[in-house]
């Protein structure tokens, strides 16, 4: 049974024809544009398959679901899978945590950790959380761990230099040798 596709405006003409022809556009939408051009231009089921080395049935699925839902019938549609473990408010709740100071929180330590956050977020905030999800959350929020002595680039300790006291090098400076 031959699959007739339906007569494509101006506006699908055009931006099926752009959309073939991109360069930058996800492969997948190249090749079902390309798809939906070779069906315009009057090739059967089987000449589109050969040509886009796609499976018959393939073509055929793209092409009722385009005269079904015209250009949107190109886009993948939702697919079954594991559910999102982190709601959007767990994460914001896990970046707020780590960028507020832990003392404010009653904490008796200076700066987070990922063990430190893990911890306080499954005891306190009763959070079943790991400290590599918390990791992956924070460097998707652009935040980088450690760039210096604790996260975002501050110290510890701002008195540390003072209550160290005075620097002294831990191996002796070369003599120089006078000729």
């Amino acid at each position: 049974m031959a699959l007739k596709l339906q007569k494509l405006t101006a506006a699908e003409q055009s931006a099926i024809e752009k959309l073939a022809r991109a360069r930058t556009a996800p492969a997948r939408a190249v090749e079902r544009a390309r798809l939906i051009l070779l069906a315009d231009m009057g090739k059967r089921v089987s000449a589109i398959a050969q040509a886009l080395a796609l499976t018959e049935p393939t073509v055929r699925t793209w092409l009722k679901r385009f005269n079904e839902a015209g250009l949107d019938g190109l886009q993948d549609r939702p697919r079954a899978g594991r559910p999102v473990t982190y709601q959007p408010e767990h994460v914001a709740e896990v970046i707020a945590t780590a960028l507020t100071d832990p003392r404010q929180l009653h904490q008796p330590f200076a700066c987070w950790t990922l063990d430190r956050l893990a911890t306080y977020l499954n005891e306190e905030k009763q959070m079943a959380i790991k400290r590599r999800r918390i990791d992956e959350g924070l460097m998707a929020e652009g935040r980088r761990w450690r760039t210096q002595e604790t996260w975002f680039g501050e110290r510890v300790e701002p008195a540390f230099a003072k209550k160290r006291g005075a620097w002294t090098r831990s191996t002796p400076t070369h003599l120089r040798s006078v000729r």
